[in-house]
């Protein structure tokens, strides 16, 4: 693996969030291995939304098998090809349908979260708008004959804000002109210099505003985003985002067992409701520009009493090719089955990460190929491995031993094996590991 393009900065945010067991934000494209044909997948449903199309995704598996890490991939690649991103847990207090500001939280998240390639940590919002202001300055300087070193003179604002509401006229659908009117209201703010002005515009576009006379008070709007509403604020969000030449929006939803476990059954069916509606506006061409993807566990999907199969609707959209094989895998189904990680698979993605390891800290752990190997089979013959073991274990485990071996030179490296419990009796065969061909 090269890691001439590995910025210290990303290995630090790699080693850190690994060791904390959650996927780094940045950096995942040095640790991917065995996802070559999701990829190959991801890069072609992109091409389908740059064409216009609208796209969802389900991709689905058991807790440690790599939904969270799909999800940040996808986001890495969507950056590169131009997307703008955003990505949010569902958790009890975030959902599609609900009341109490529930579903609106959901949208907050999103819109927080949002990122460009300039950004790809999320509060991105100013800078989109930003870009389309400036855009809109041209337009209207050519329009009406303005010298563009005079079109920022507030005496031309009246000219730009008609032409910033015509343009979103044009863009958005539902609540359009109350989107228009605080985008408007954004560029005073950004023309006057008025910080609280902005401040108040970007609070009601993240959906933040909790009574309309307030936001009327503020902005003079007449409605605010809610729990009933926000969708078609995100399919606004997307029309913007295409017509200042991003390739479109690409929503990740992940921890979806989140509303699998939703207690109250016409609730949690509501939730399942909004999802059909999206998958609907998605693939029958009703919105243009949206990649949405779901992340969940298999009993999210196919429960019959809980799962997204108890809503027939979704259960006839969703359910997989019958033809497909653990070998003939088919990328183009709305719902992908993310396999575990091979042997082979995990050796590879434990050197590329002893690599990083040693970049990060400017050192090099004097562990090889043969270590990794032994280390393996330590992990893989404990109690319960197939019940309960996931690359995210192994992971963690093995960057412990790296991080004892660094600030413990003097360690050997074996004694730290020996300690690793171990019962014979279920020890896992690893010399079908064949180091050779990786």
């Amino acid at each position: 693996m090269k890691l001439s393009k590995l910025k210290p900065k990303t290995a630090t945010a790699i080693i850190n969030s690994l060791v904390g067991g959650v996927v780094p934000k940045i950096g995942v494209q040095y640790i991917t291995v065995g996802r070559t044909k999701e990829v190959e997948a991801i890069l072609n449903a992109l091409k389908e939304v740059k064409a216009g199309h609208s796209i969802v995704k389900f991709w689905i598996g058991e807790f440690g098998s790599g939904k969270s890490f799909i999800l940040h991939l996808l986001n890495t690649i969507a950056l590169k090809e131009k997307f703008v991103t955003a990505t949010a847990d569902f958790t009890p207090e975030r959902r599609l349908y609900g009341t109490q500001r529930k579903a609106v939280a959901i949208y907050s998240a999103l819109i927080n979260n949002l990122s460009i390639q300039t950004k790809p940590d999320g509060g991105a919002l100013p800078t989109l708008l930003e870009k389309w202001i400036e855009q809109v300055l041209l337009e209207t300087a050519k329009l009406h004959n303005i010298p563009l070193g005079e079109i920022r003179d507030e005496k031309h604002m009246d000219r730009v804000q008609n032409q910033l509401l015509t343009t979103i006229n044009e863009l958005s659908d539902v609540g359009g002109y109350d989107f228009g009117l605080v985008v408007s209201k954004y560029y005073e703010g950004y023309i006057t210099d008025n910080t609280n002005l902005k401040k108040s515009a970007l609070r009601w576009l993240r959906g933040e505003y909790t009574t309309k006379t307030e936001a009327r008070s503020d902005l003079n709007v007449r409605s605010i985003i809610g729990d009933g509403n926000f969708y078609d604020m995100l399919k606004n969000f997307t029309r913007f985002f295409k017509s200042i030449g991003y390739s479109g929006f690409m929503v990740n939803f992940d921890e979806a067992i989140n509303l699998y476990k939703i207690s109250h059954a016409q609730t949690r069916e509501k939730n399942y409701e909004k999802i059909l509606s999206i998958y609907n506006d998605c693939l029958q061409g009703k919105t243009e520009g949206l990649f949405v993807n779901f992340a969940g566990t298999h009993e999210f999907l196919t429960d019959q009493r809980r799962g997204l199969f108890s809503y027939n609707a979704l259960k006839t959209r969703l359910e997989s090719n019958k033809y497909e094989t653990n070998e003939l895998r088919d990328f183009t189904q709305p719902v992908i089955r993310l396999r575990p990680l091979s042997h082979n698979e995990i050796f590879v993605l434990l050197q590329k990460l002893k690599q990083i390891f040693d970049f990060n800290y400017s050192i090099t752990i004097g562990i090889d190929d043969d270590f990794i190997q032994a280390f393996m089979e330590e992990v893989y013959n404990r109690p319960g491995t197939s019940e309960f073991l996931t690359p995210r274990e192994v992971i963690r485990d093995f960057l412990n031993i790296l991080s004892l071996l660094r600030q413990n030179p003097e360690v050997d490296k074996h004694q730290i094996l020996q300690k690793m419990e171990v019962t014979k009796s279920q020890q896992f065969d690893l010399d079908d590991l064949n180091i050779e061909e990786l």
